[in-house]
């Protein structure tokens, strides 16, 4: 898939309908989405969580998953994921959270989680890419990221 608005109608084809749970993009990720005509029939919400207390608050990320591996890590990615999928309508959620800026090994890291209800049973996948650039073109790089590889996600998730 190449382009976003090619997005919304593989969405709309799988009668999916996707919520969103950013840390790193802070909100991008949903930005660049509602930038699409027709958006409206298969995005449902967005959570900006930056903080590790809005994390628990709002997705029920444990304090104990943040303590041991760290915010930048596909744990607390997947437990965002799961936290979005359990609170809102949809039945689909994308994740990130990362470091678009650090001065360590971490820089332009961000770890990627897609969650979805199938069967009655939730499903979640994760990885991890890195991003060069500046912090913006990082947070740009992962949200164009994210949504583009959707399908994959998934695809990869219905064979699970």
């Amino acid at each position: 898939m190449q382009r976003i608005e090619e997005l919304v109608e593989f969405l709309k084809s799988h009668q999916l309908t996707l919520a969103t749970a950013e840390s790193c993009t802070s909100g991008l990720i949903a930005a660049r989405l509602a930038e699409v005509p027709g958006c409206g029939g298969v995005f449902e919400r967005g959570y900006v969580v930056y903080a590790p207390e809005a994390k628990n608050d709002l997705l029920g990320v444990s304090f104990e998953t943040i303590d041991q591996y760290g915010l930048t890590s596909e744990p607390v990615a997947r437990e965002m994921a799961l936290g979005a999928l359990r609170r809102s309508r949809s039945n689909m959620v994308i994740a990130d959270t990362g470091a678009a800026e650090a001065d360590n090994e971490l820089d332009g890291m961000v770890c990627f989680a897609c969650a979805m209800m199938l069967d009655g049973r939730e499903r979640v996948i994760s990885e991890t890419i890195r991003f060069e650039g500046s912090r913006n073109e990082v947070r740009e790089a992962a949200a164009r990221y994210a949504l583009l590889h959707i399908p994959e996600y998934f695809d990869a998730l219905v064979r699970t």
